[in-house]
């Protein structure tokens, strides 16, 4: 995965994570990826400062890992949301509009059904569920990675 900043035609900033640079090329391109302040799908890579390690300093753990091909799904905790602006709001529930209409809910069965499709002992199927933050980090110690996105109220109340 890749981390780059970006920025909109209107020169806001914000964070987005991608396989490589060739997928940010191609769903810049396409006008897949959207301003979460305004919108606007004219997006570019902002400039960067590089992440040096300190070798007095323990590495931090990753904090969200987006779905690999063999598990095509996200970890969906609900979470308790504060005050977000309208346009990341927006966003967020067609996201979670996306992921009901096109992916299987398993509930608190996430960790263990990710697993079975990562070992090849299920069909690899996009999913979404609940998992405690320990199932999560034992899905990642075994190199199954999962996204965690925040799981606001549906767009129609």
């Amino acid at each position: 995965m890749i981390h780059y900043q970006l920025r909109c035609g209107q020169a806001h900033g914000f964070d987005g994570w991608f396989k490589d640079s060739t997928s940010f090329e191609k769903q810049a391109k396409r006008g897949l990826i959207e301003c979460p302040e305004c919108g606007g799908t004219d997006v570019e890579r902002a400039l960067m400062a590089p992440a040096l390690g300190r070798r007095d300093v323990a590495a931090p753990a990753p904090v969200e890992a987006a779905a690999e091909p063999s598990v095509p799904a996200a970890v969906a905790a609900p979470e308790k949301v504060g005050r977000l602006p309208a346009q990341m709001l927006a966003a967020l529930q067609r996201m979670r509009a996306e992921v009901e209409k096109n992916c299987d809910y398993v509930g608190p069965e996430f960790a263990d059904q990710a697993r079975a499709m990562h070992r090849g002992e299920t069909e690899a199927k996009p999913i979404y569920g609940e998992t405690t933050e320990e199932q999560a980090e034992s899905l990642a110690d075994e190199g199954i990675a999962v996204a965690k996105i925040p799981w606001v109220p549906r767009a129609d109340g």
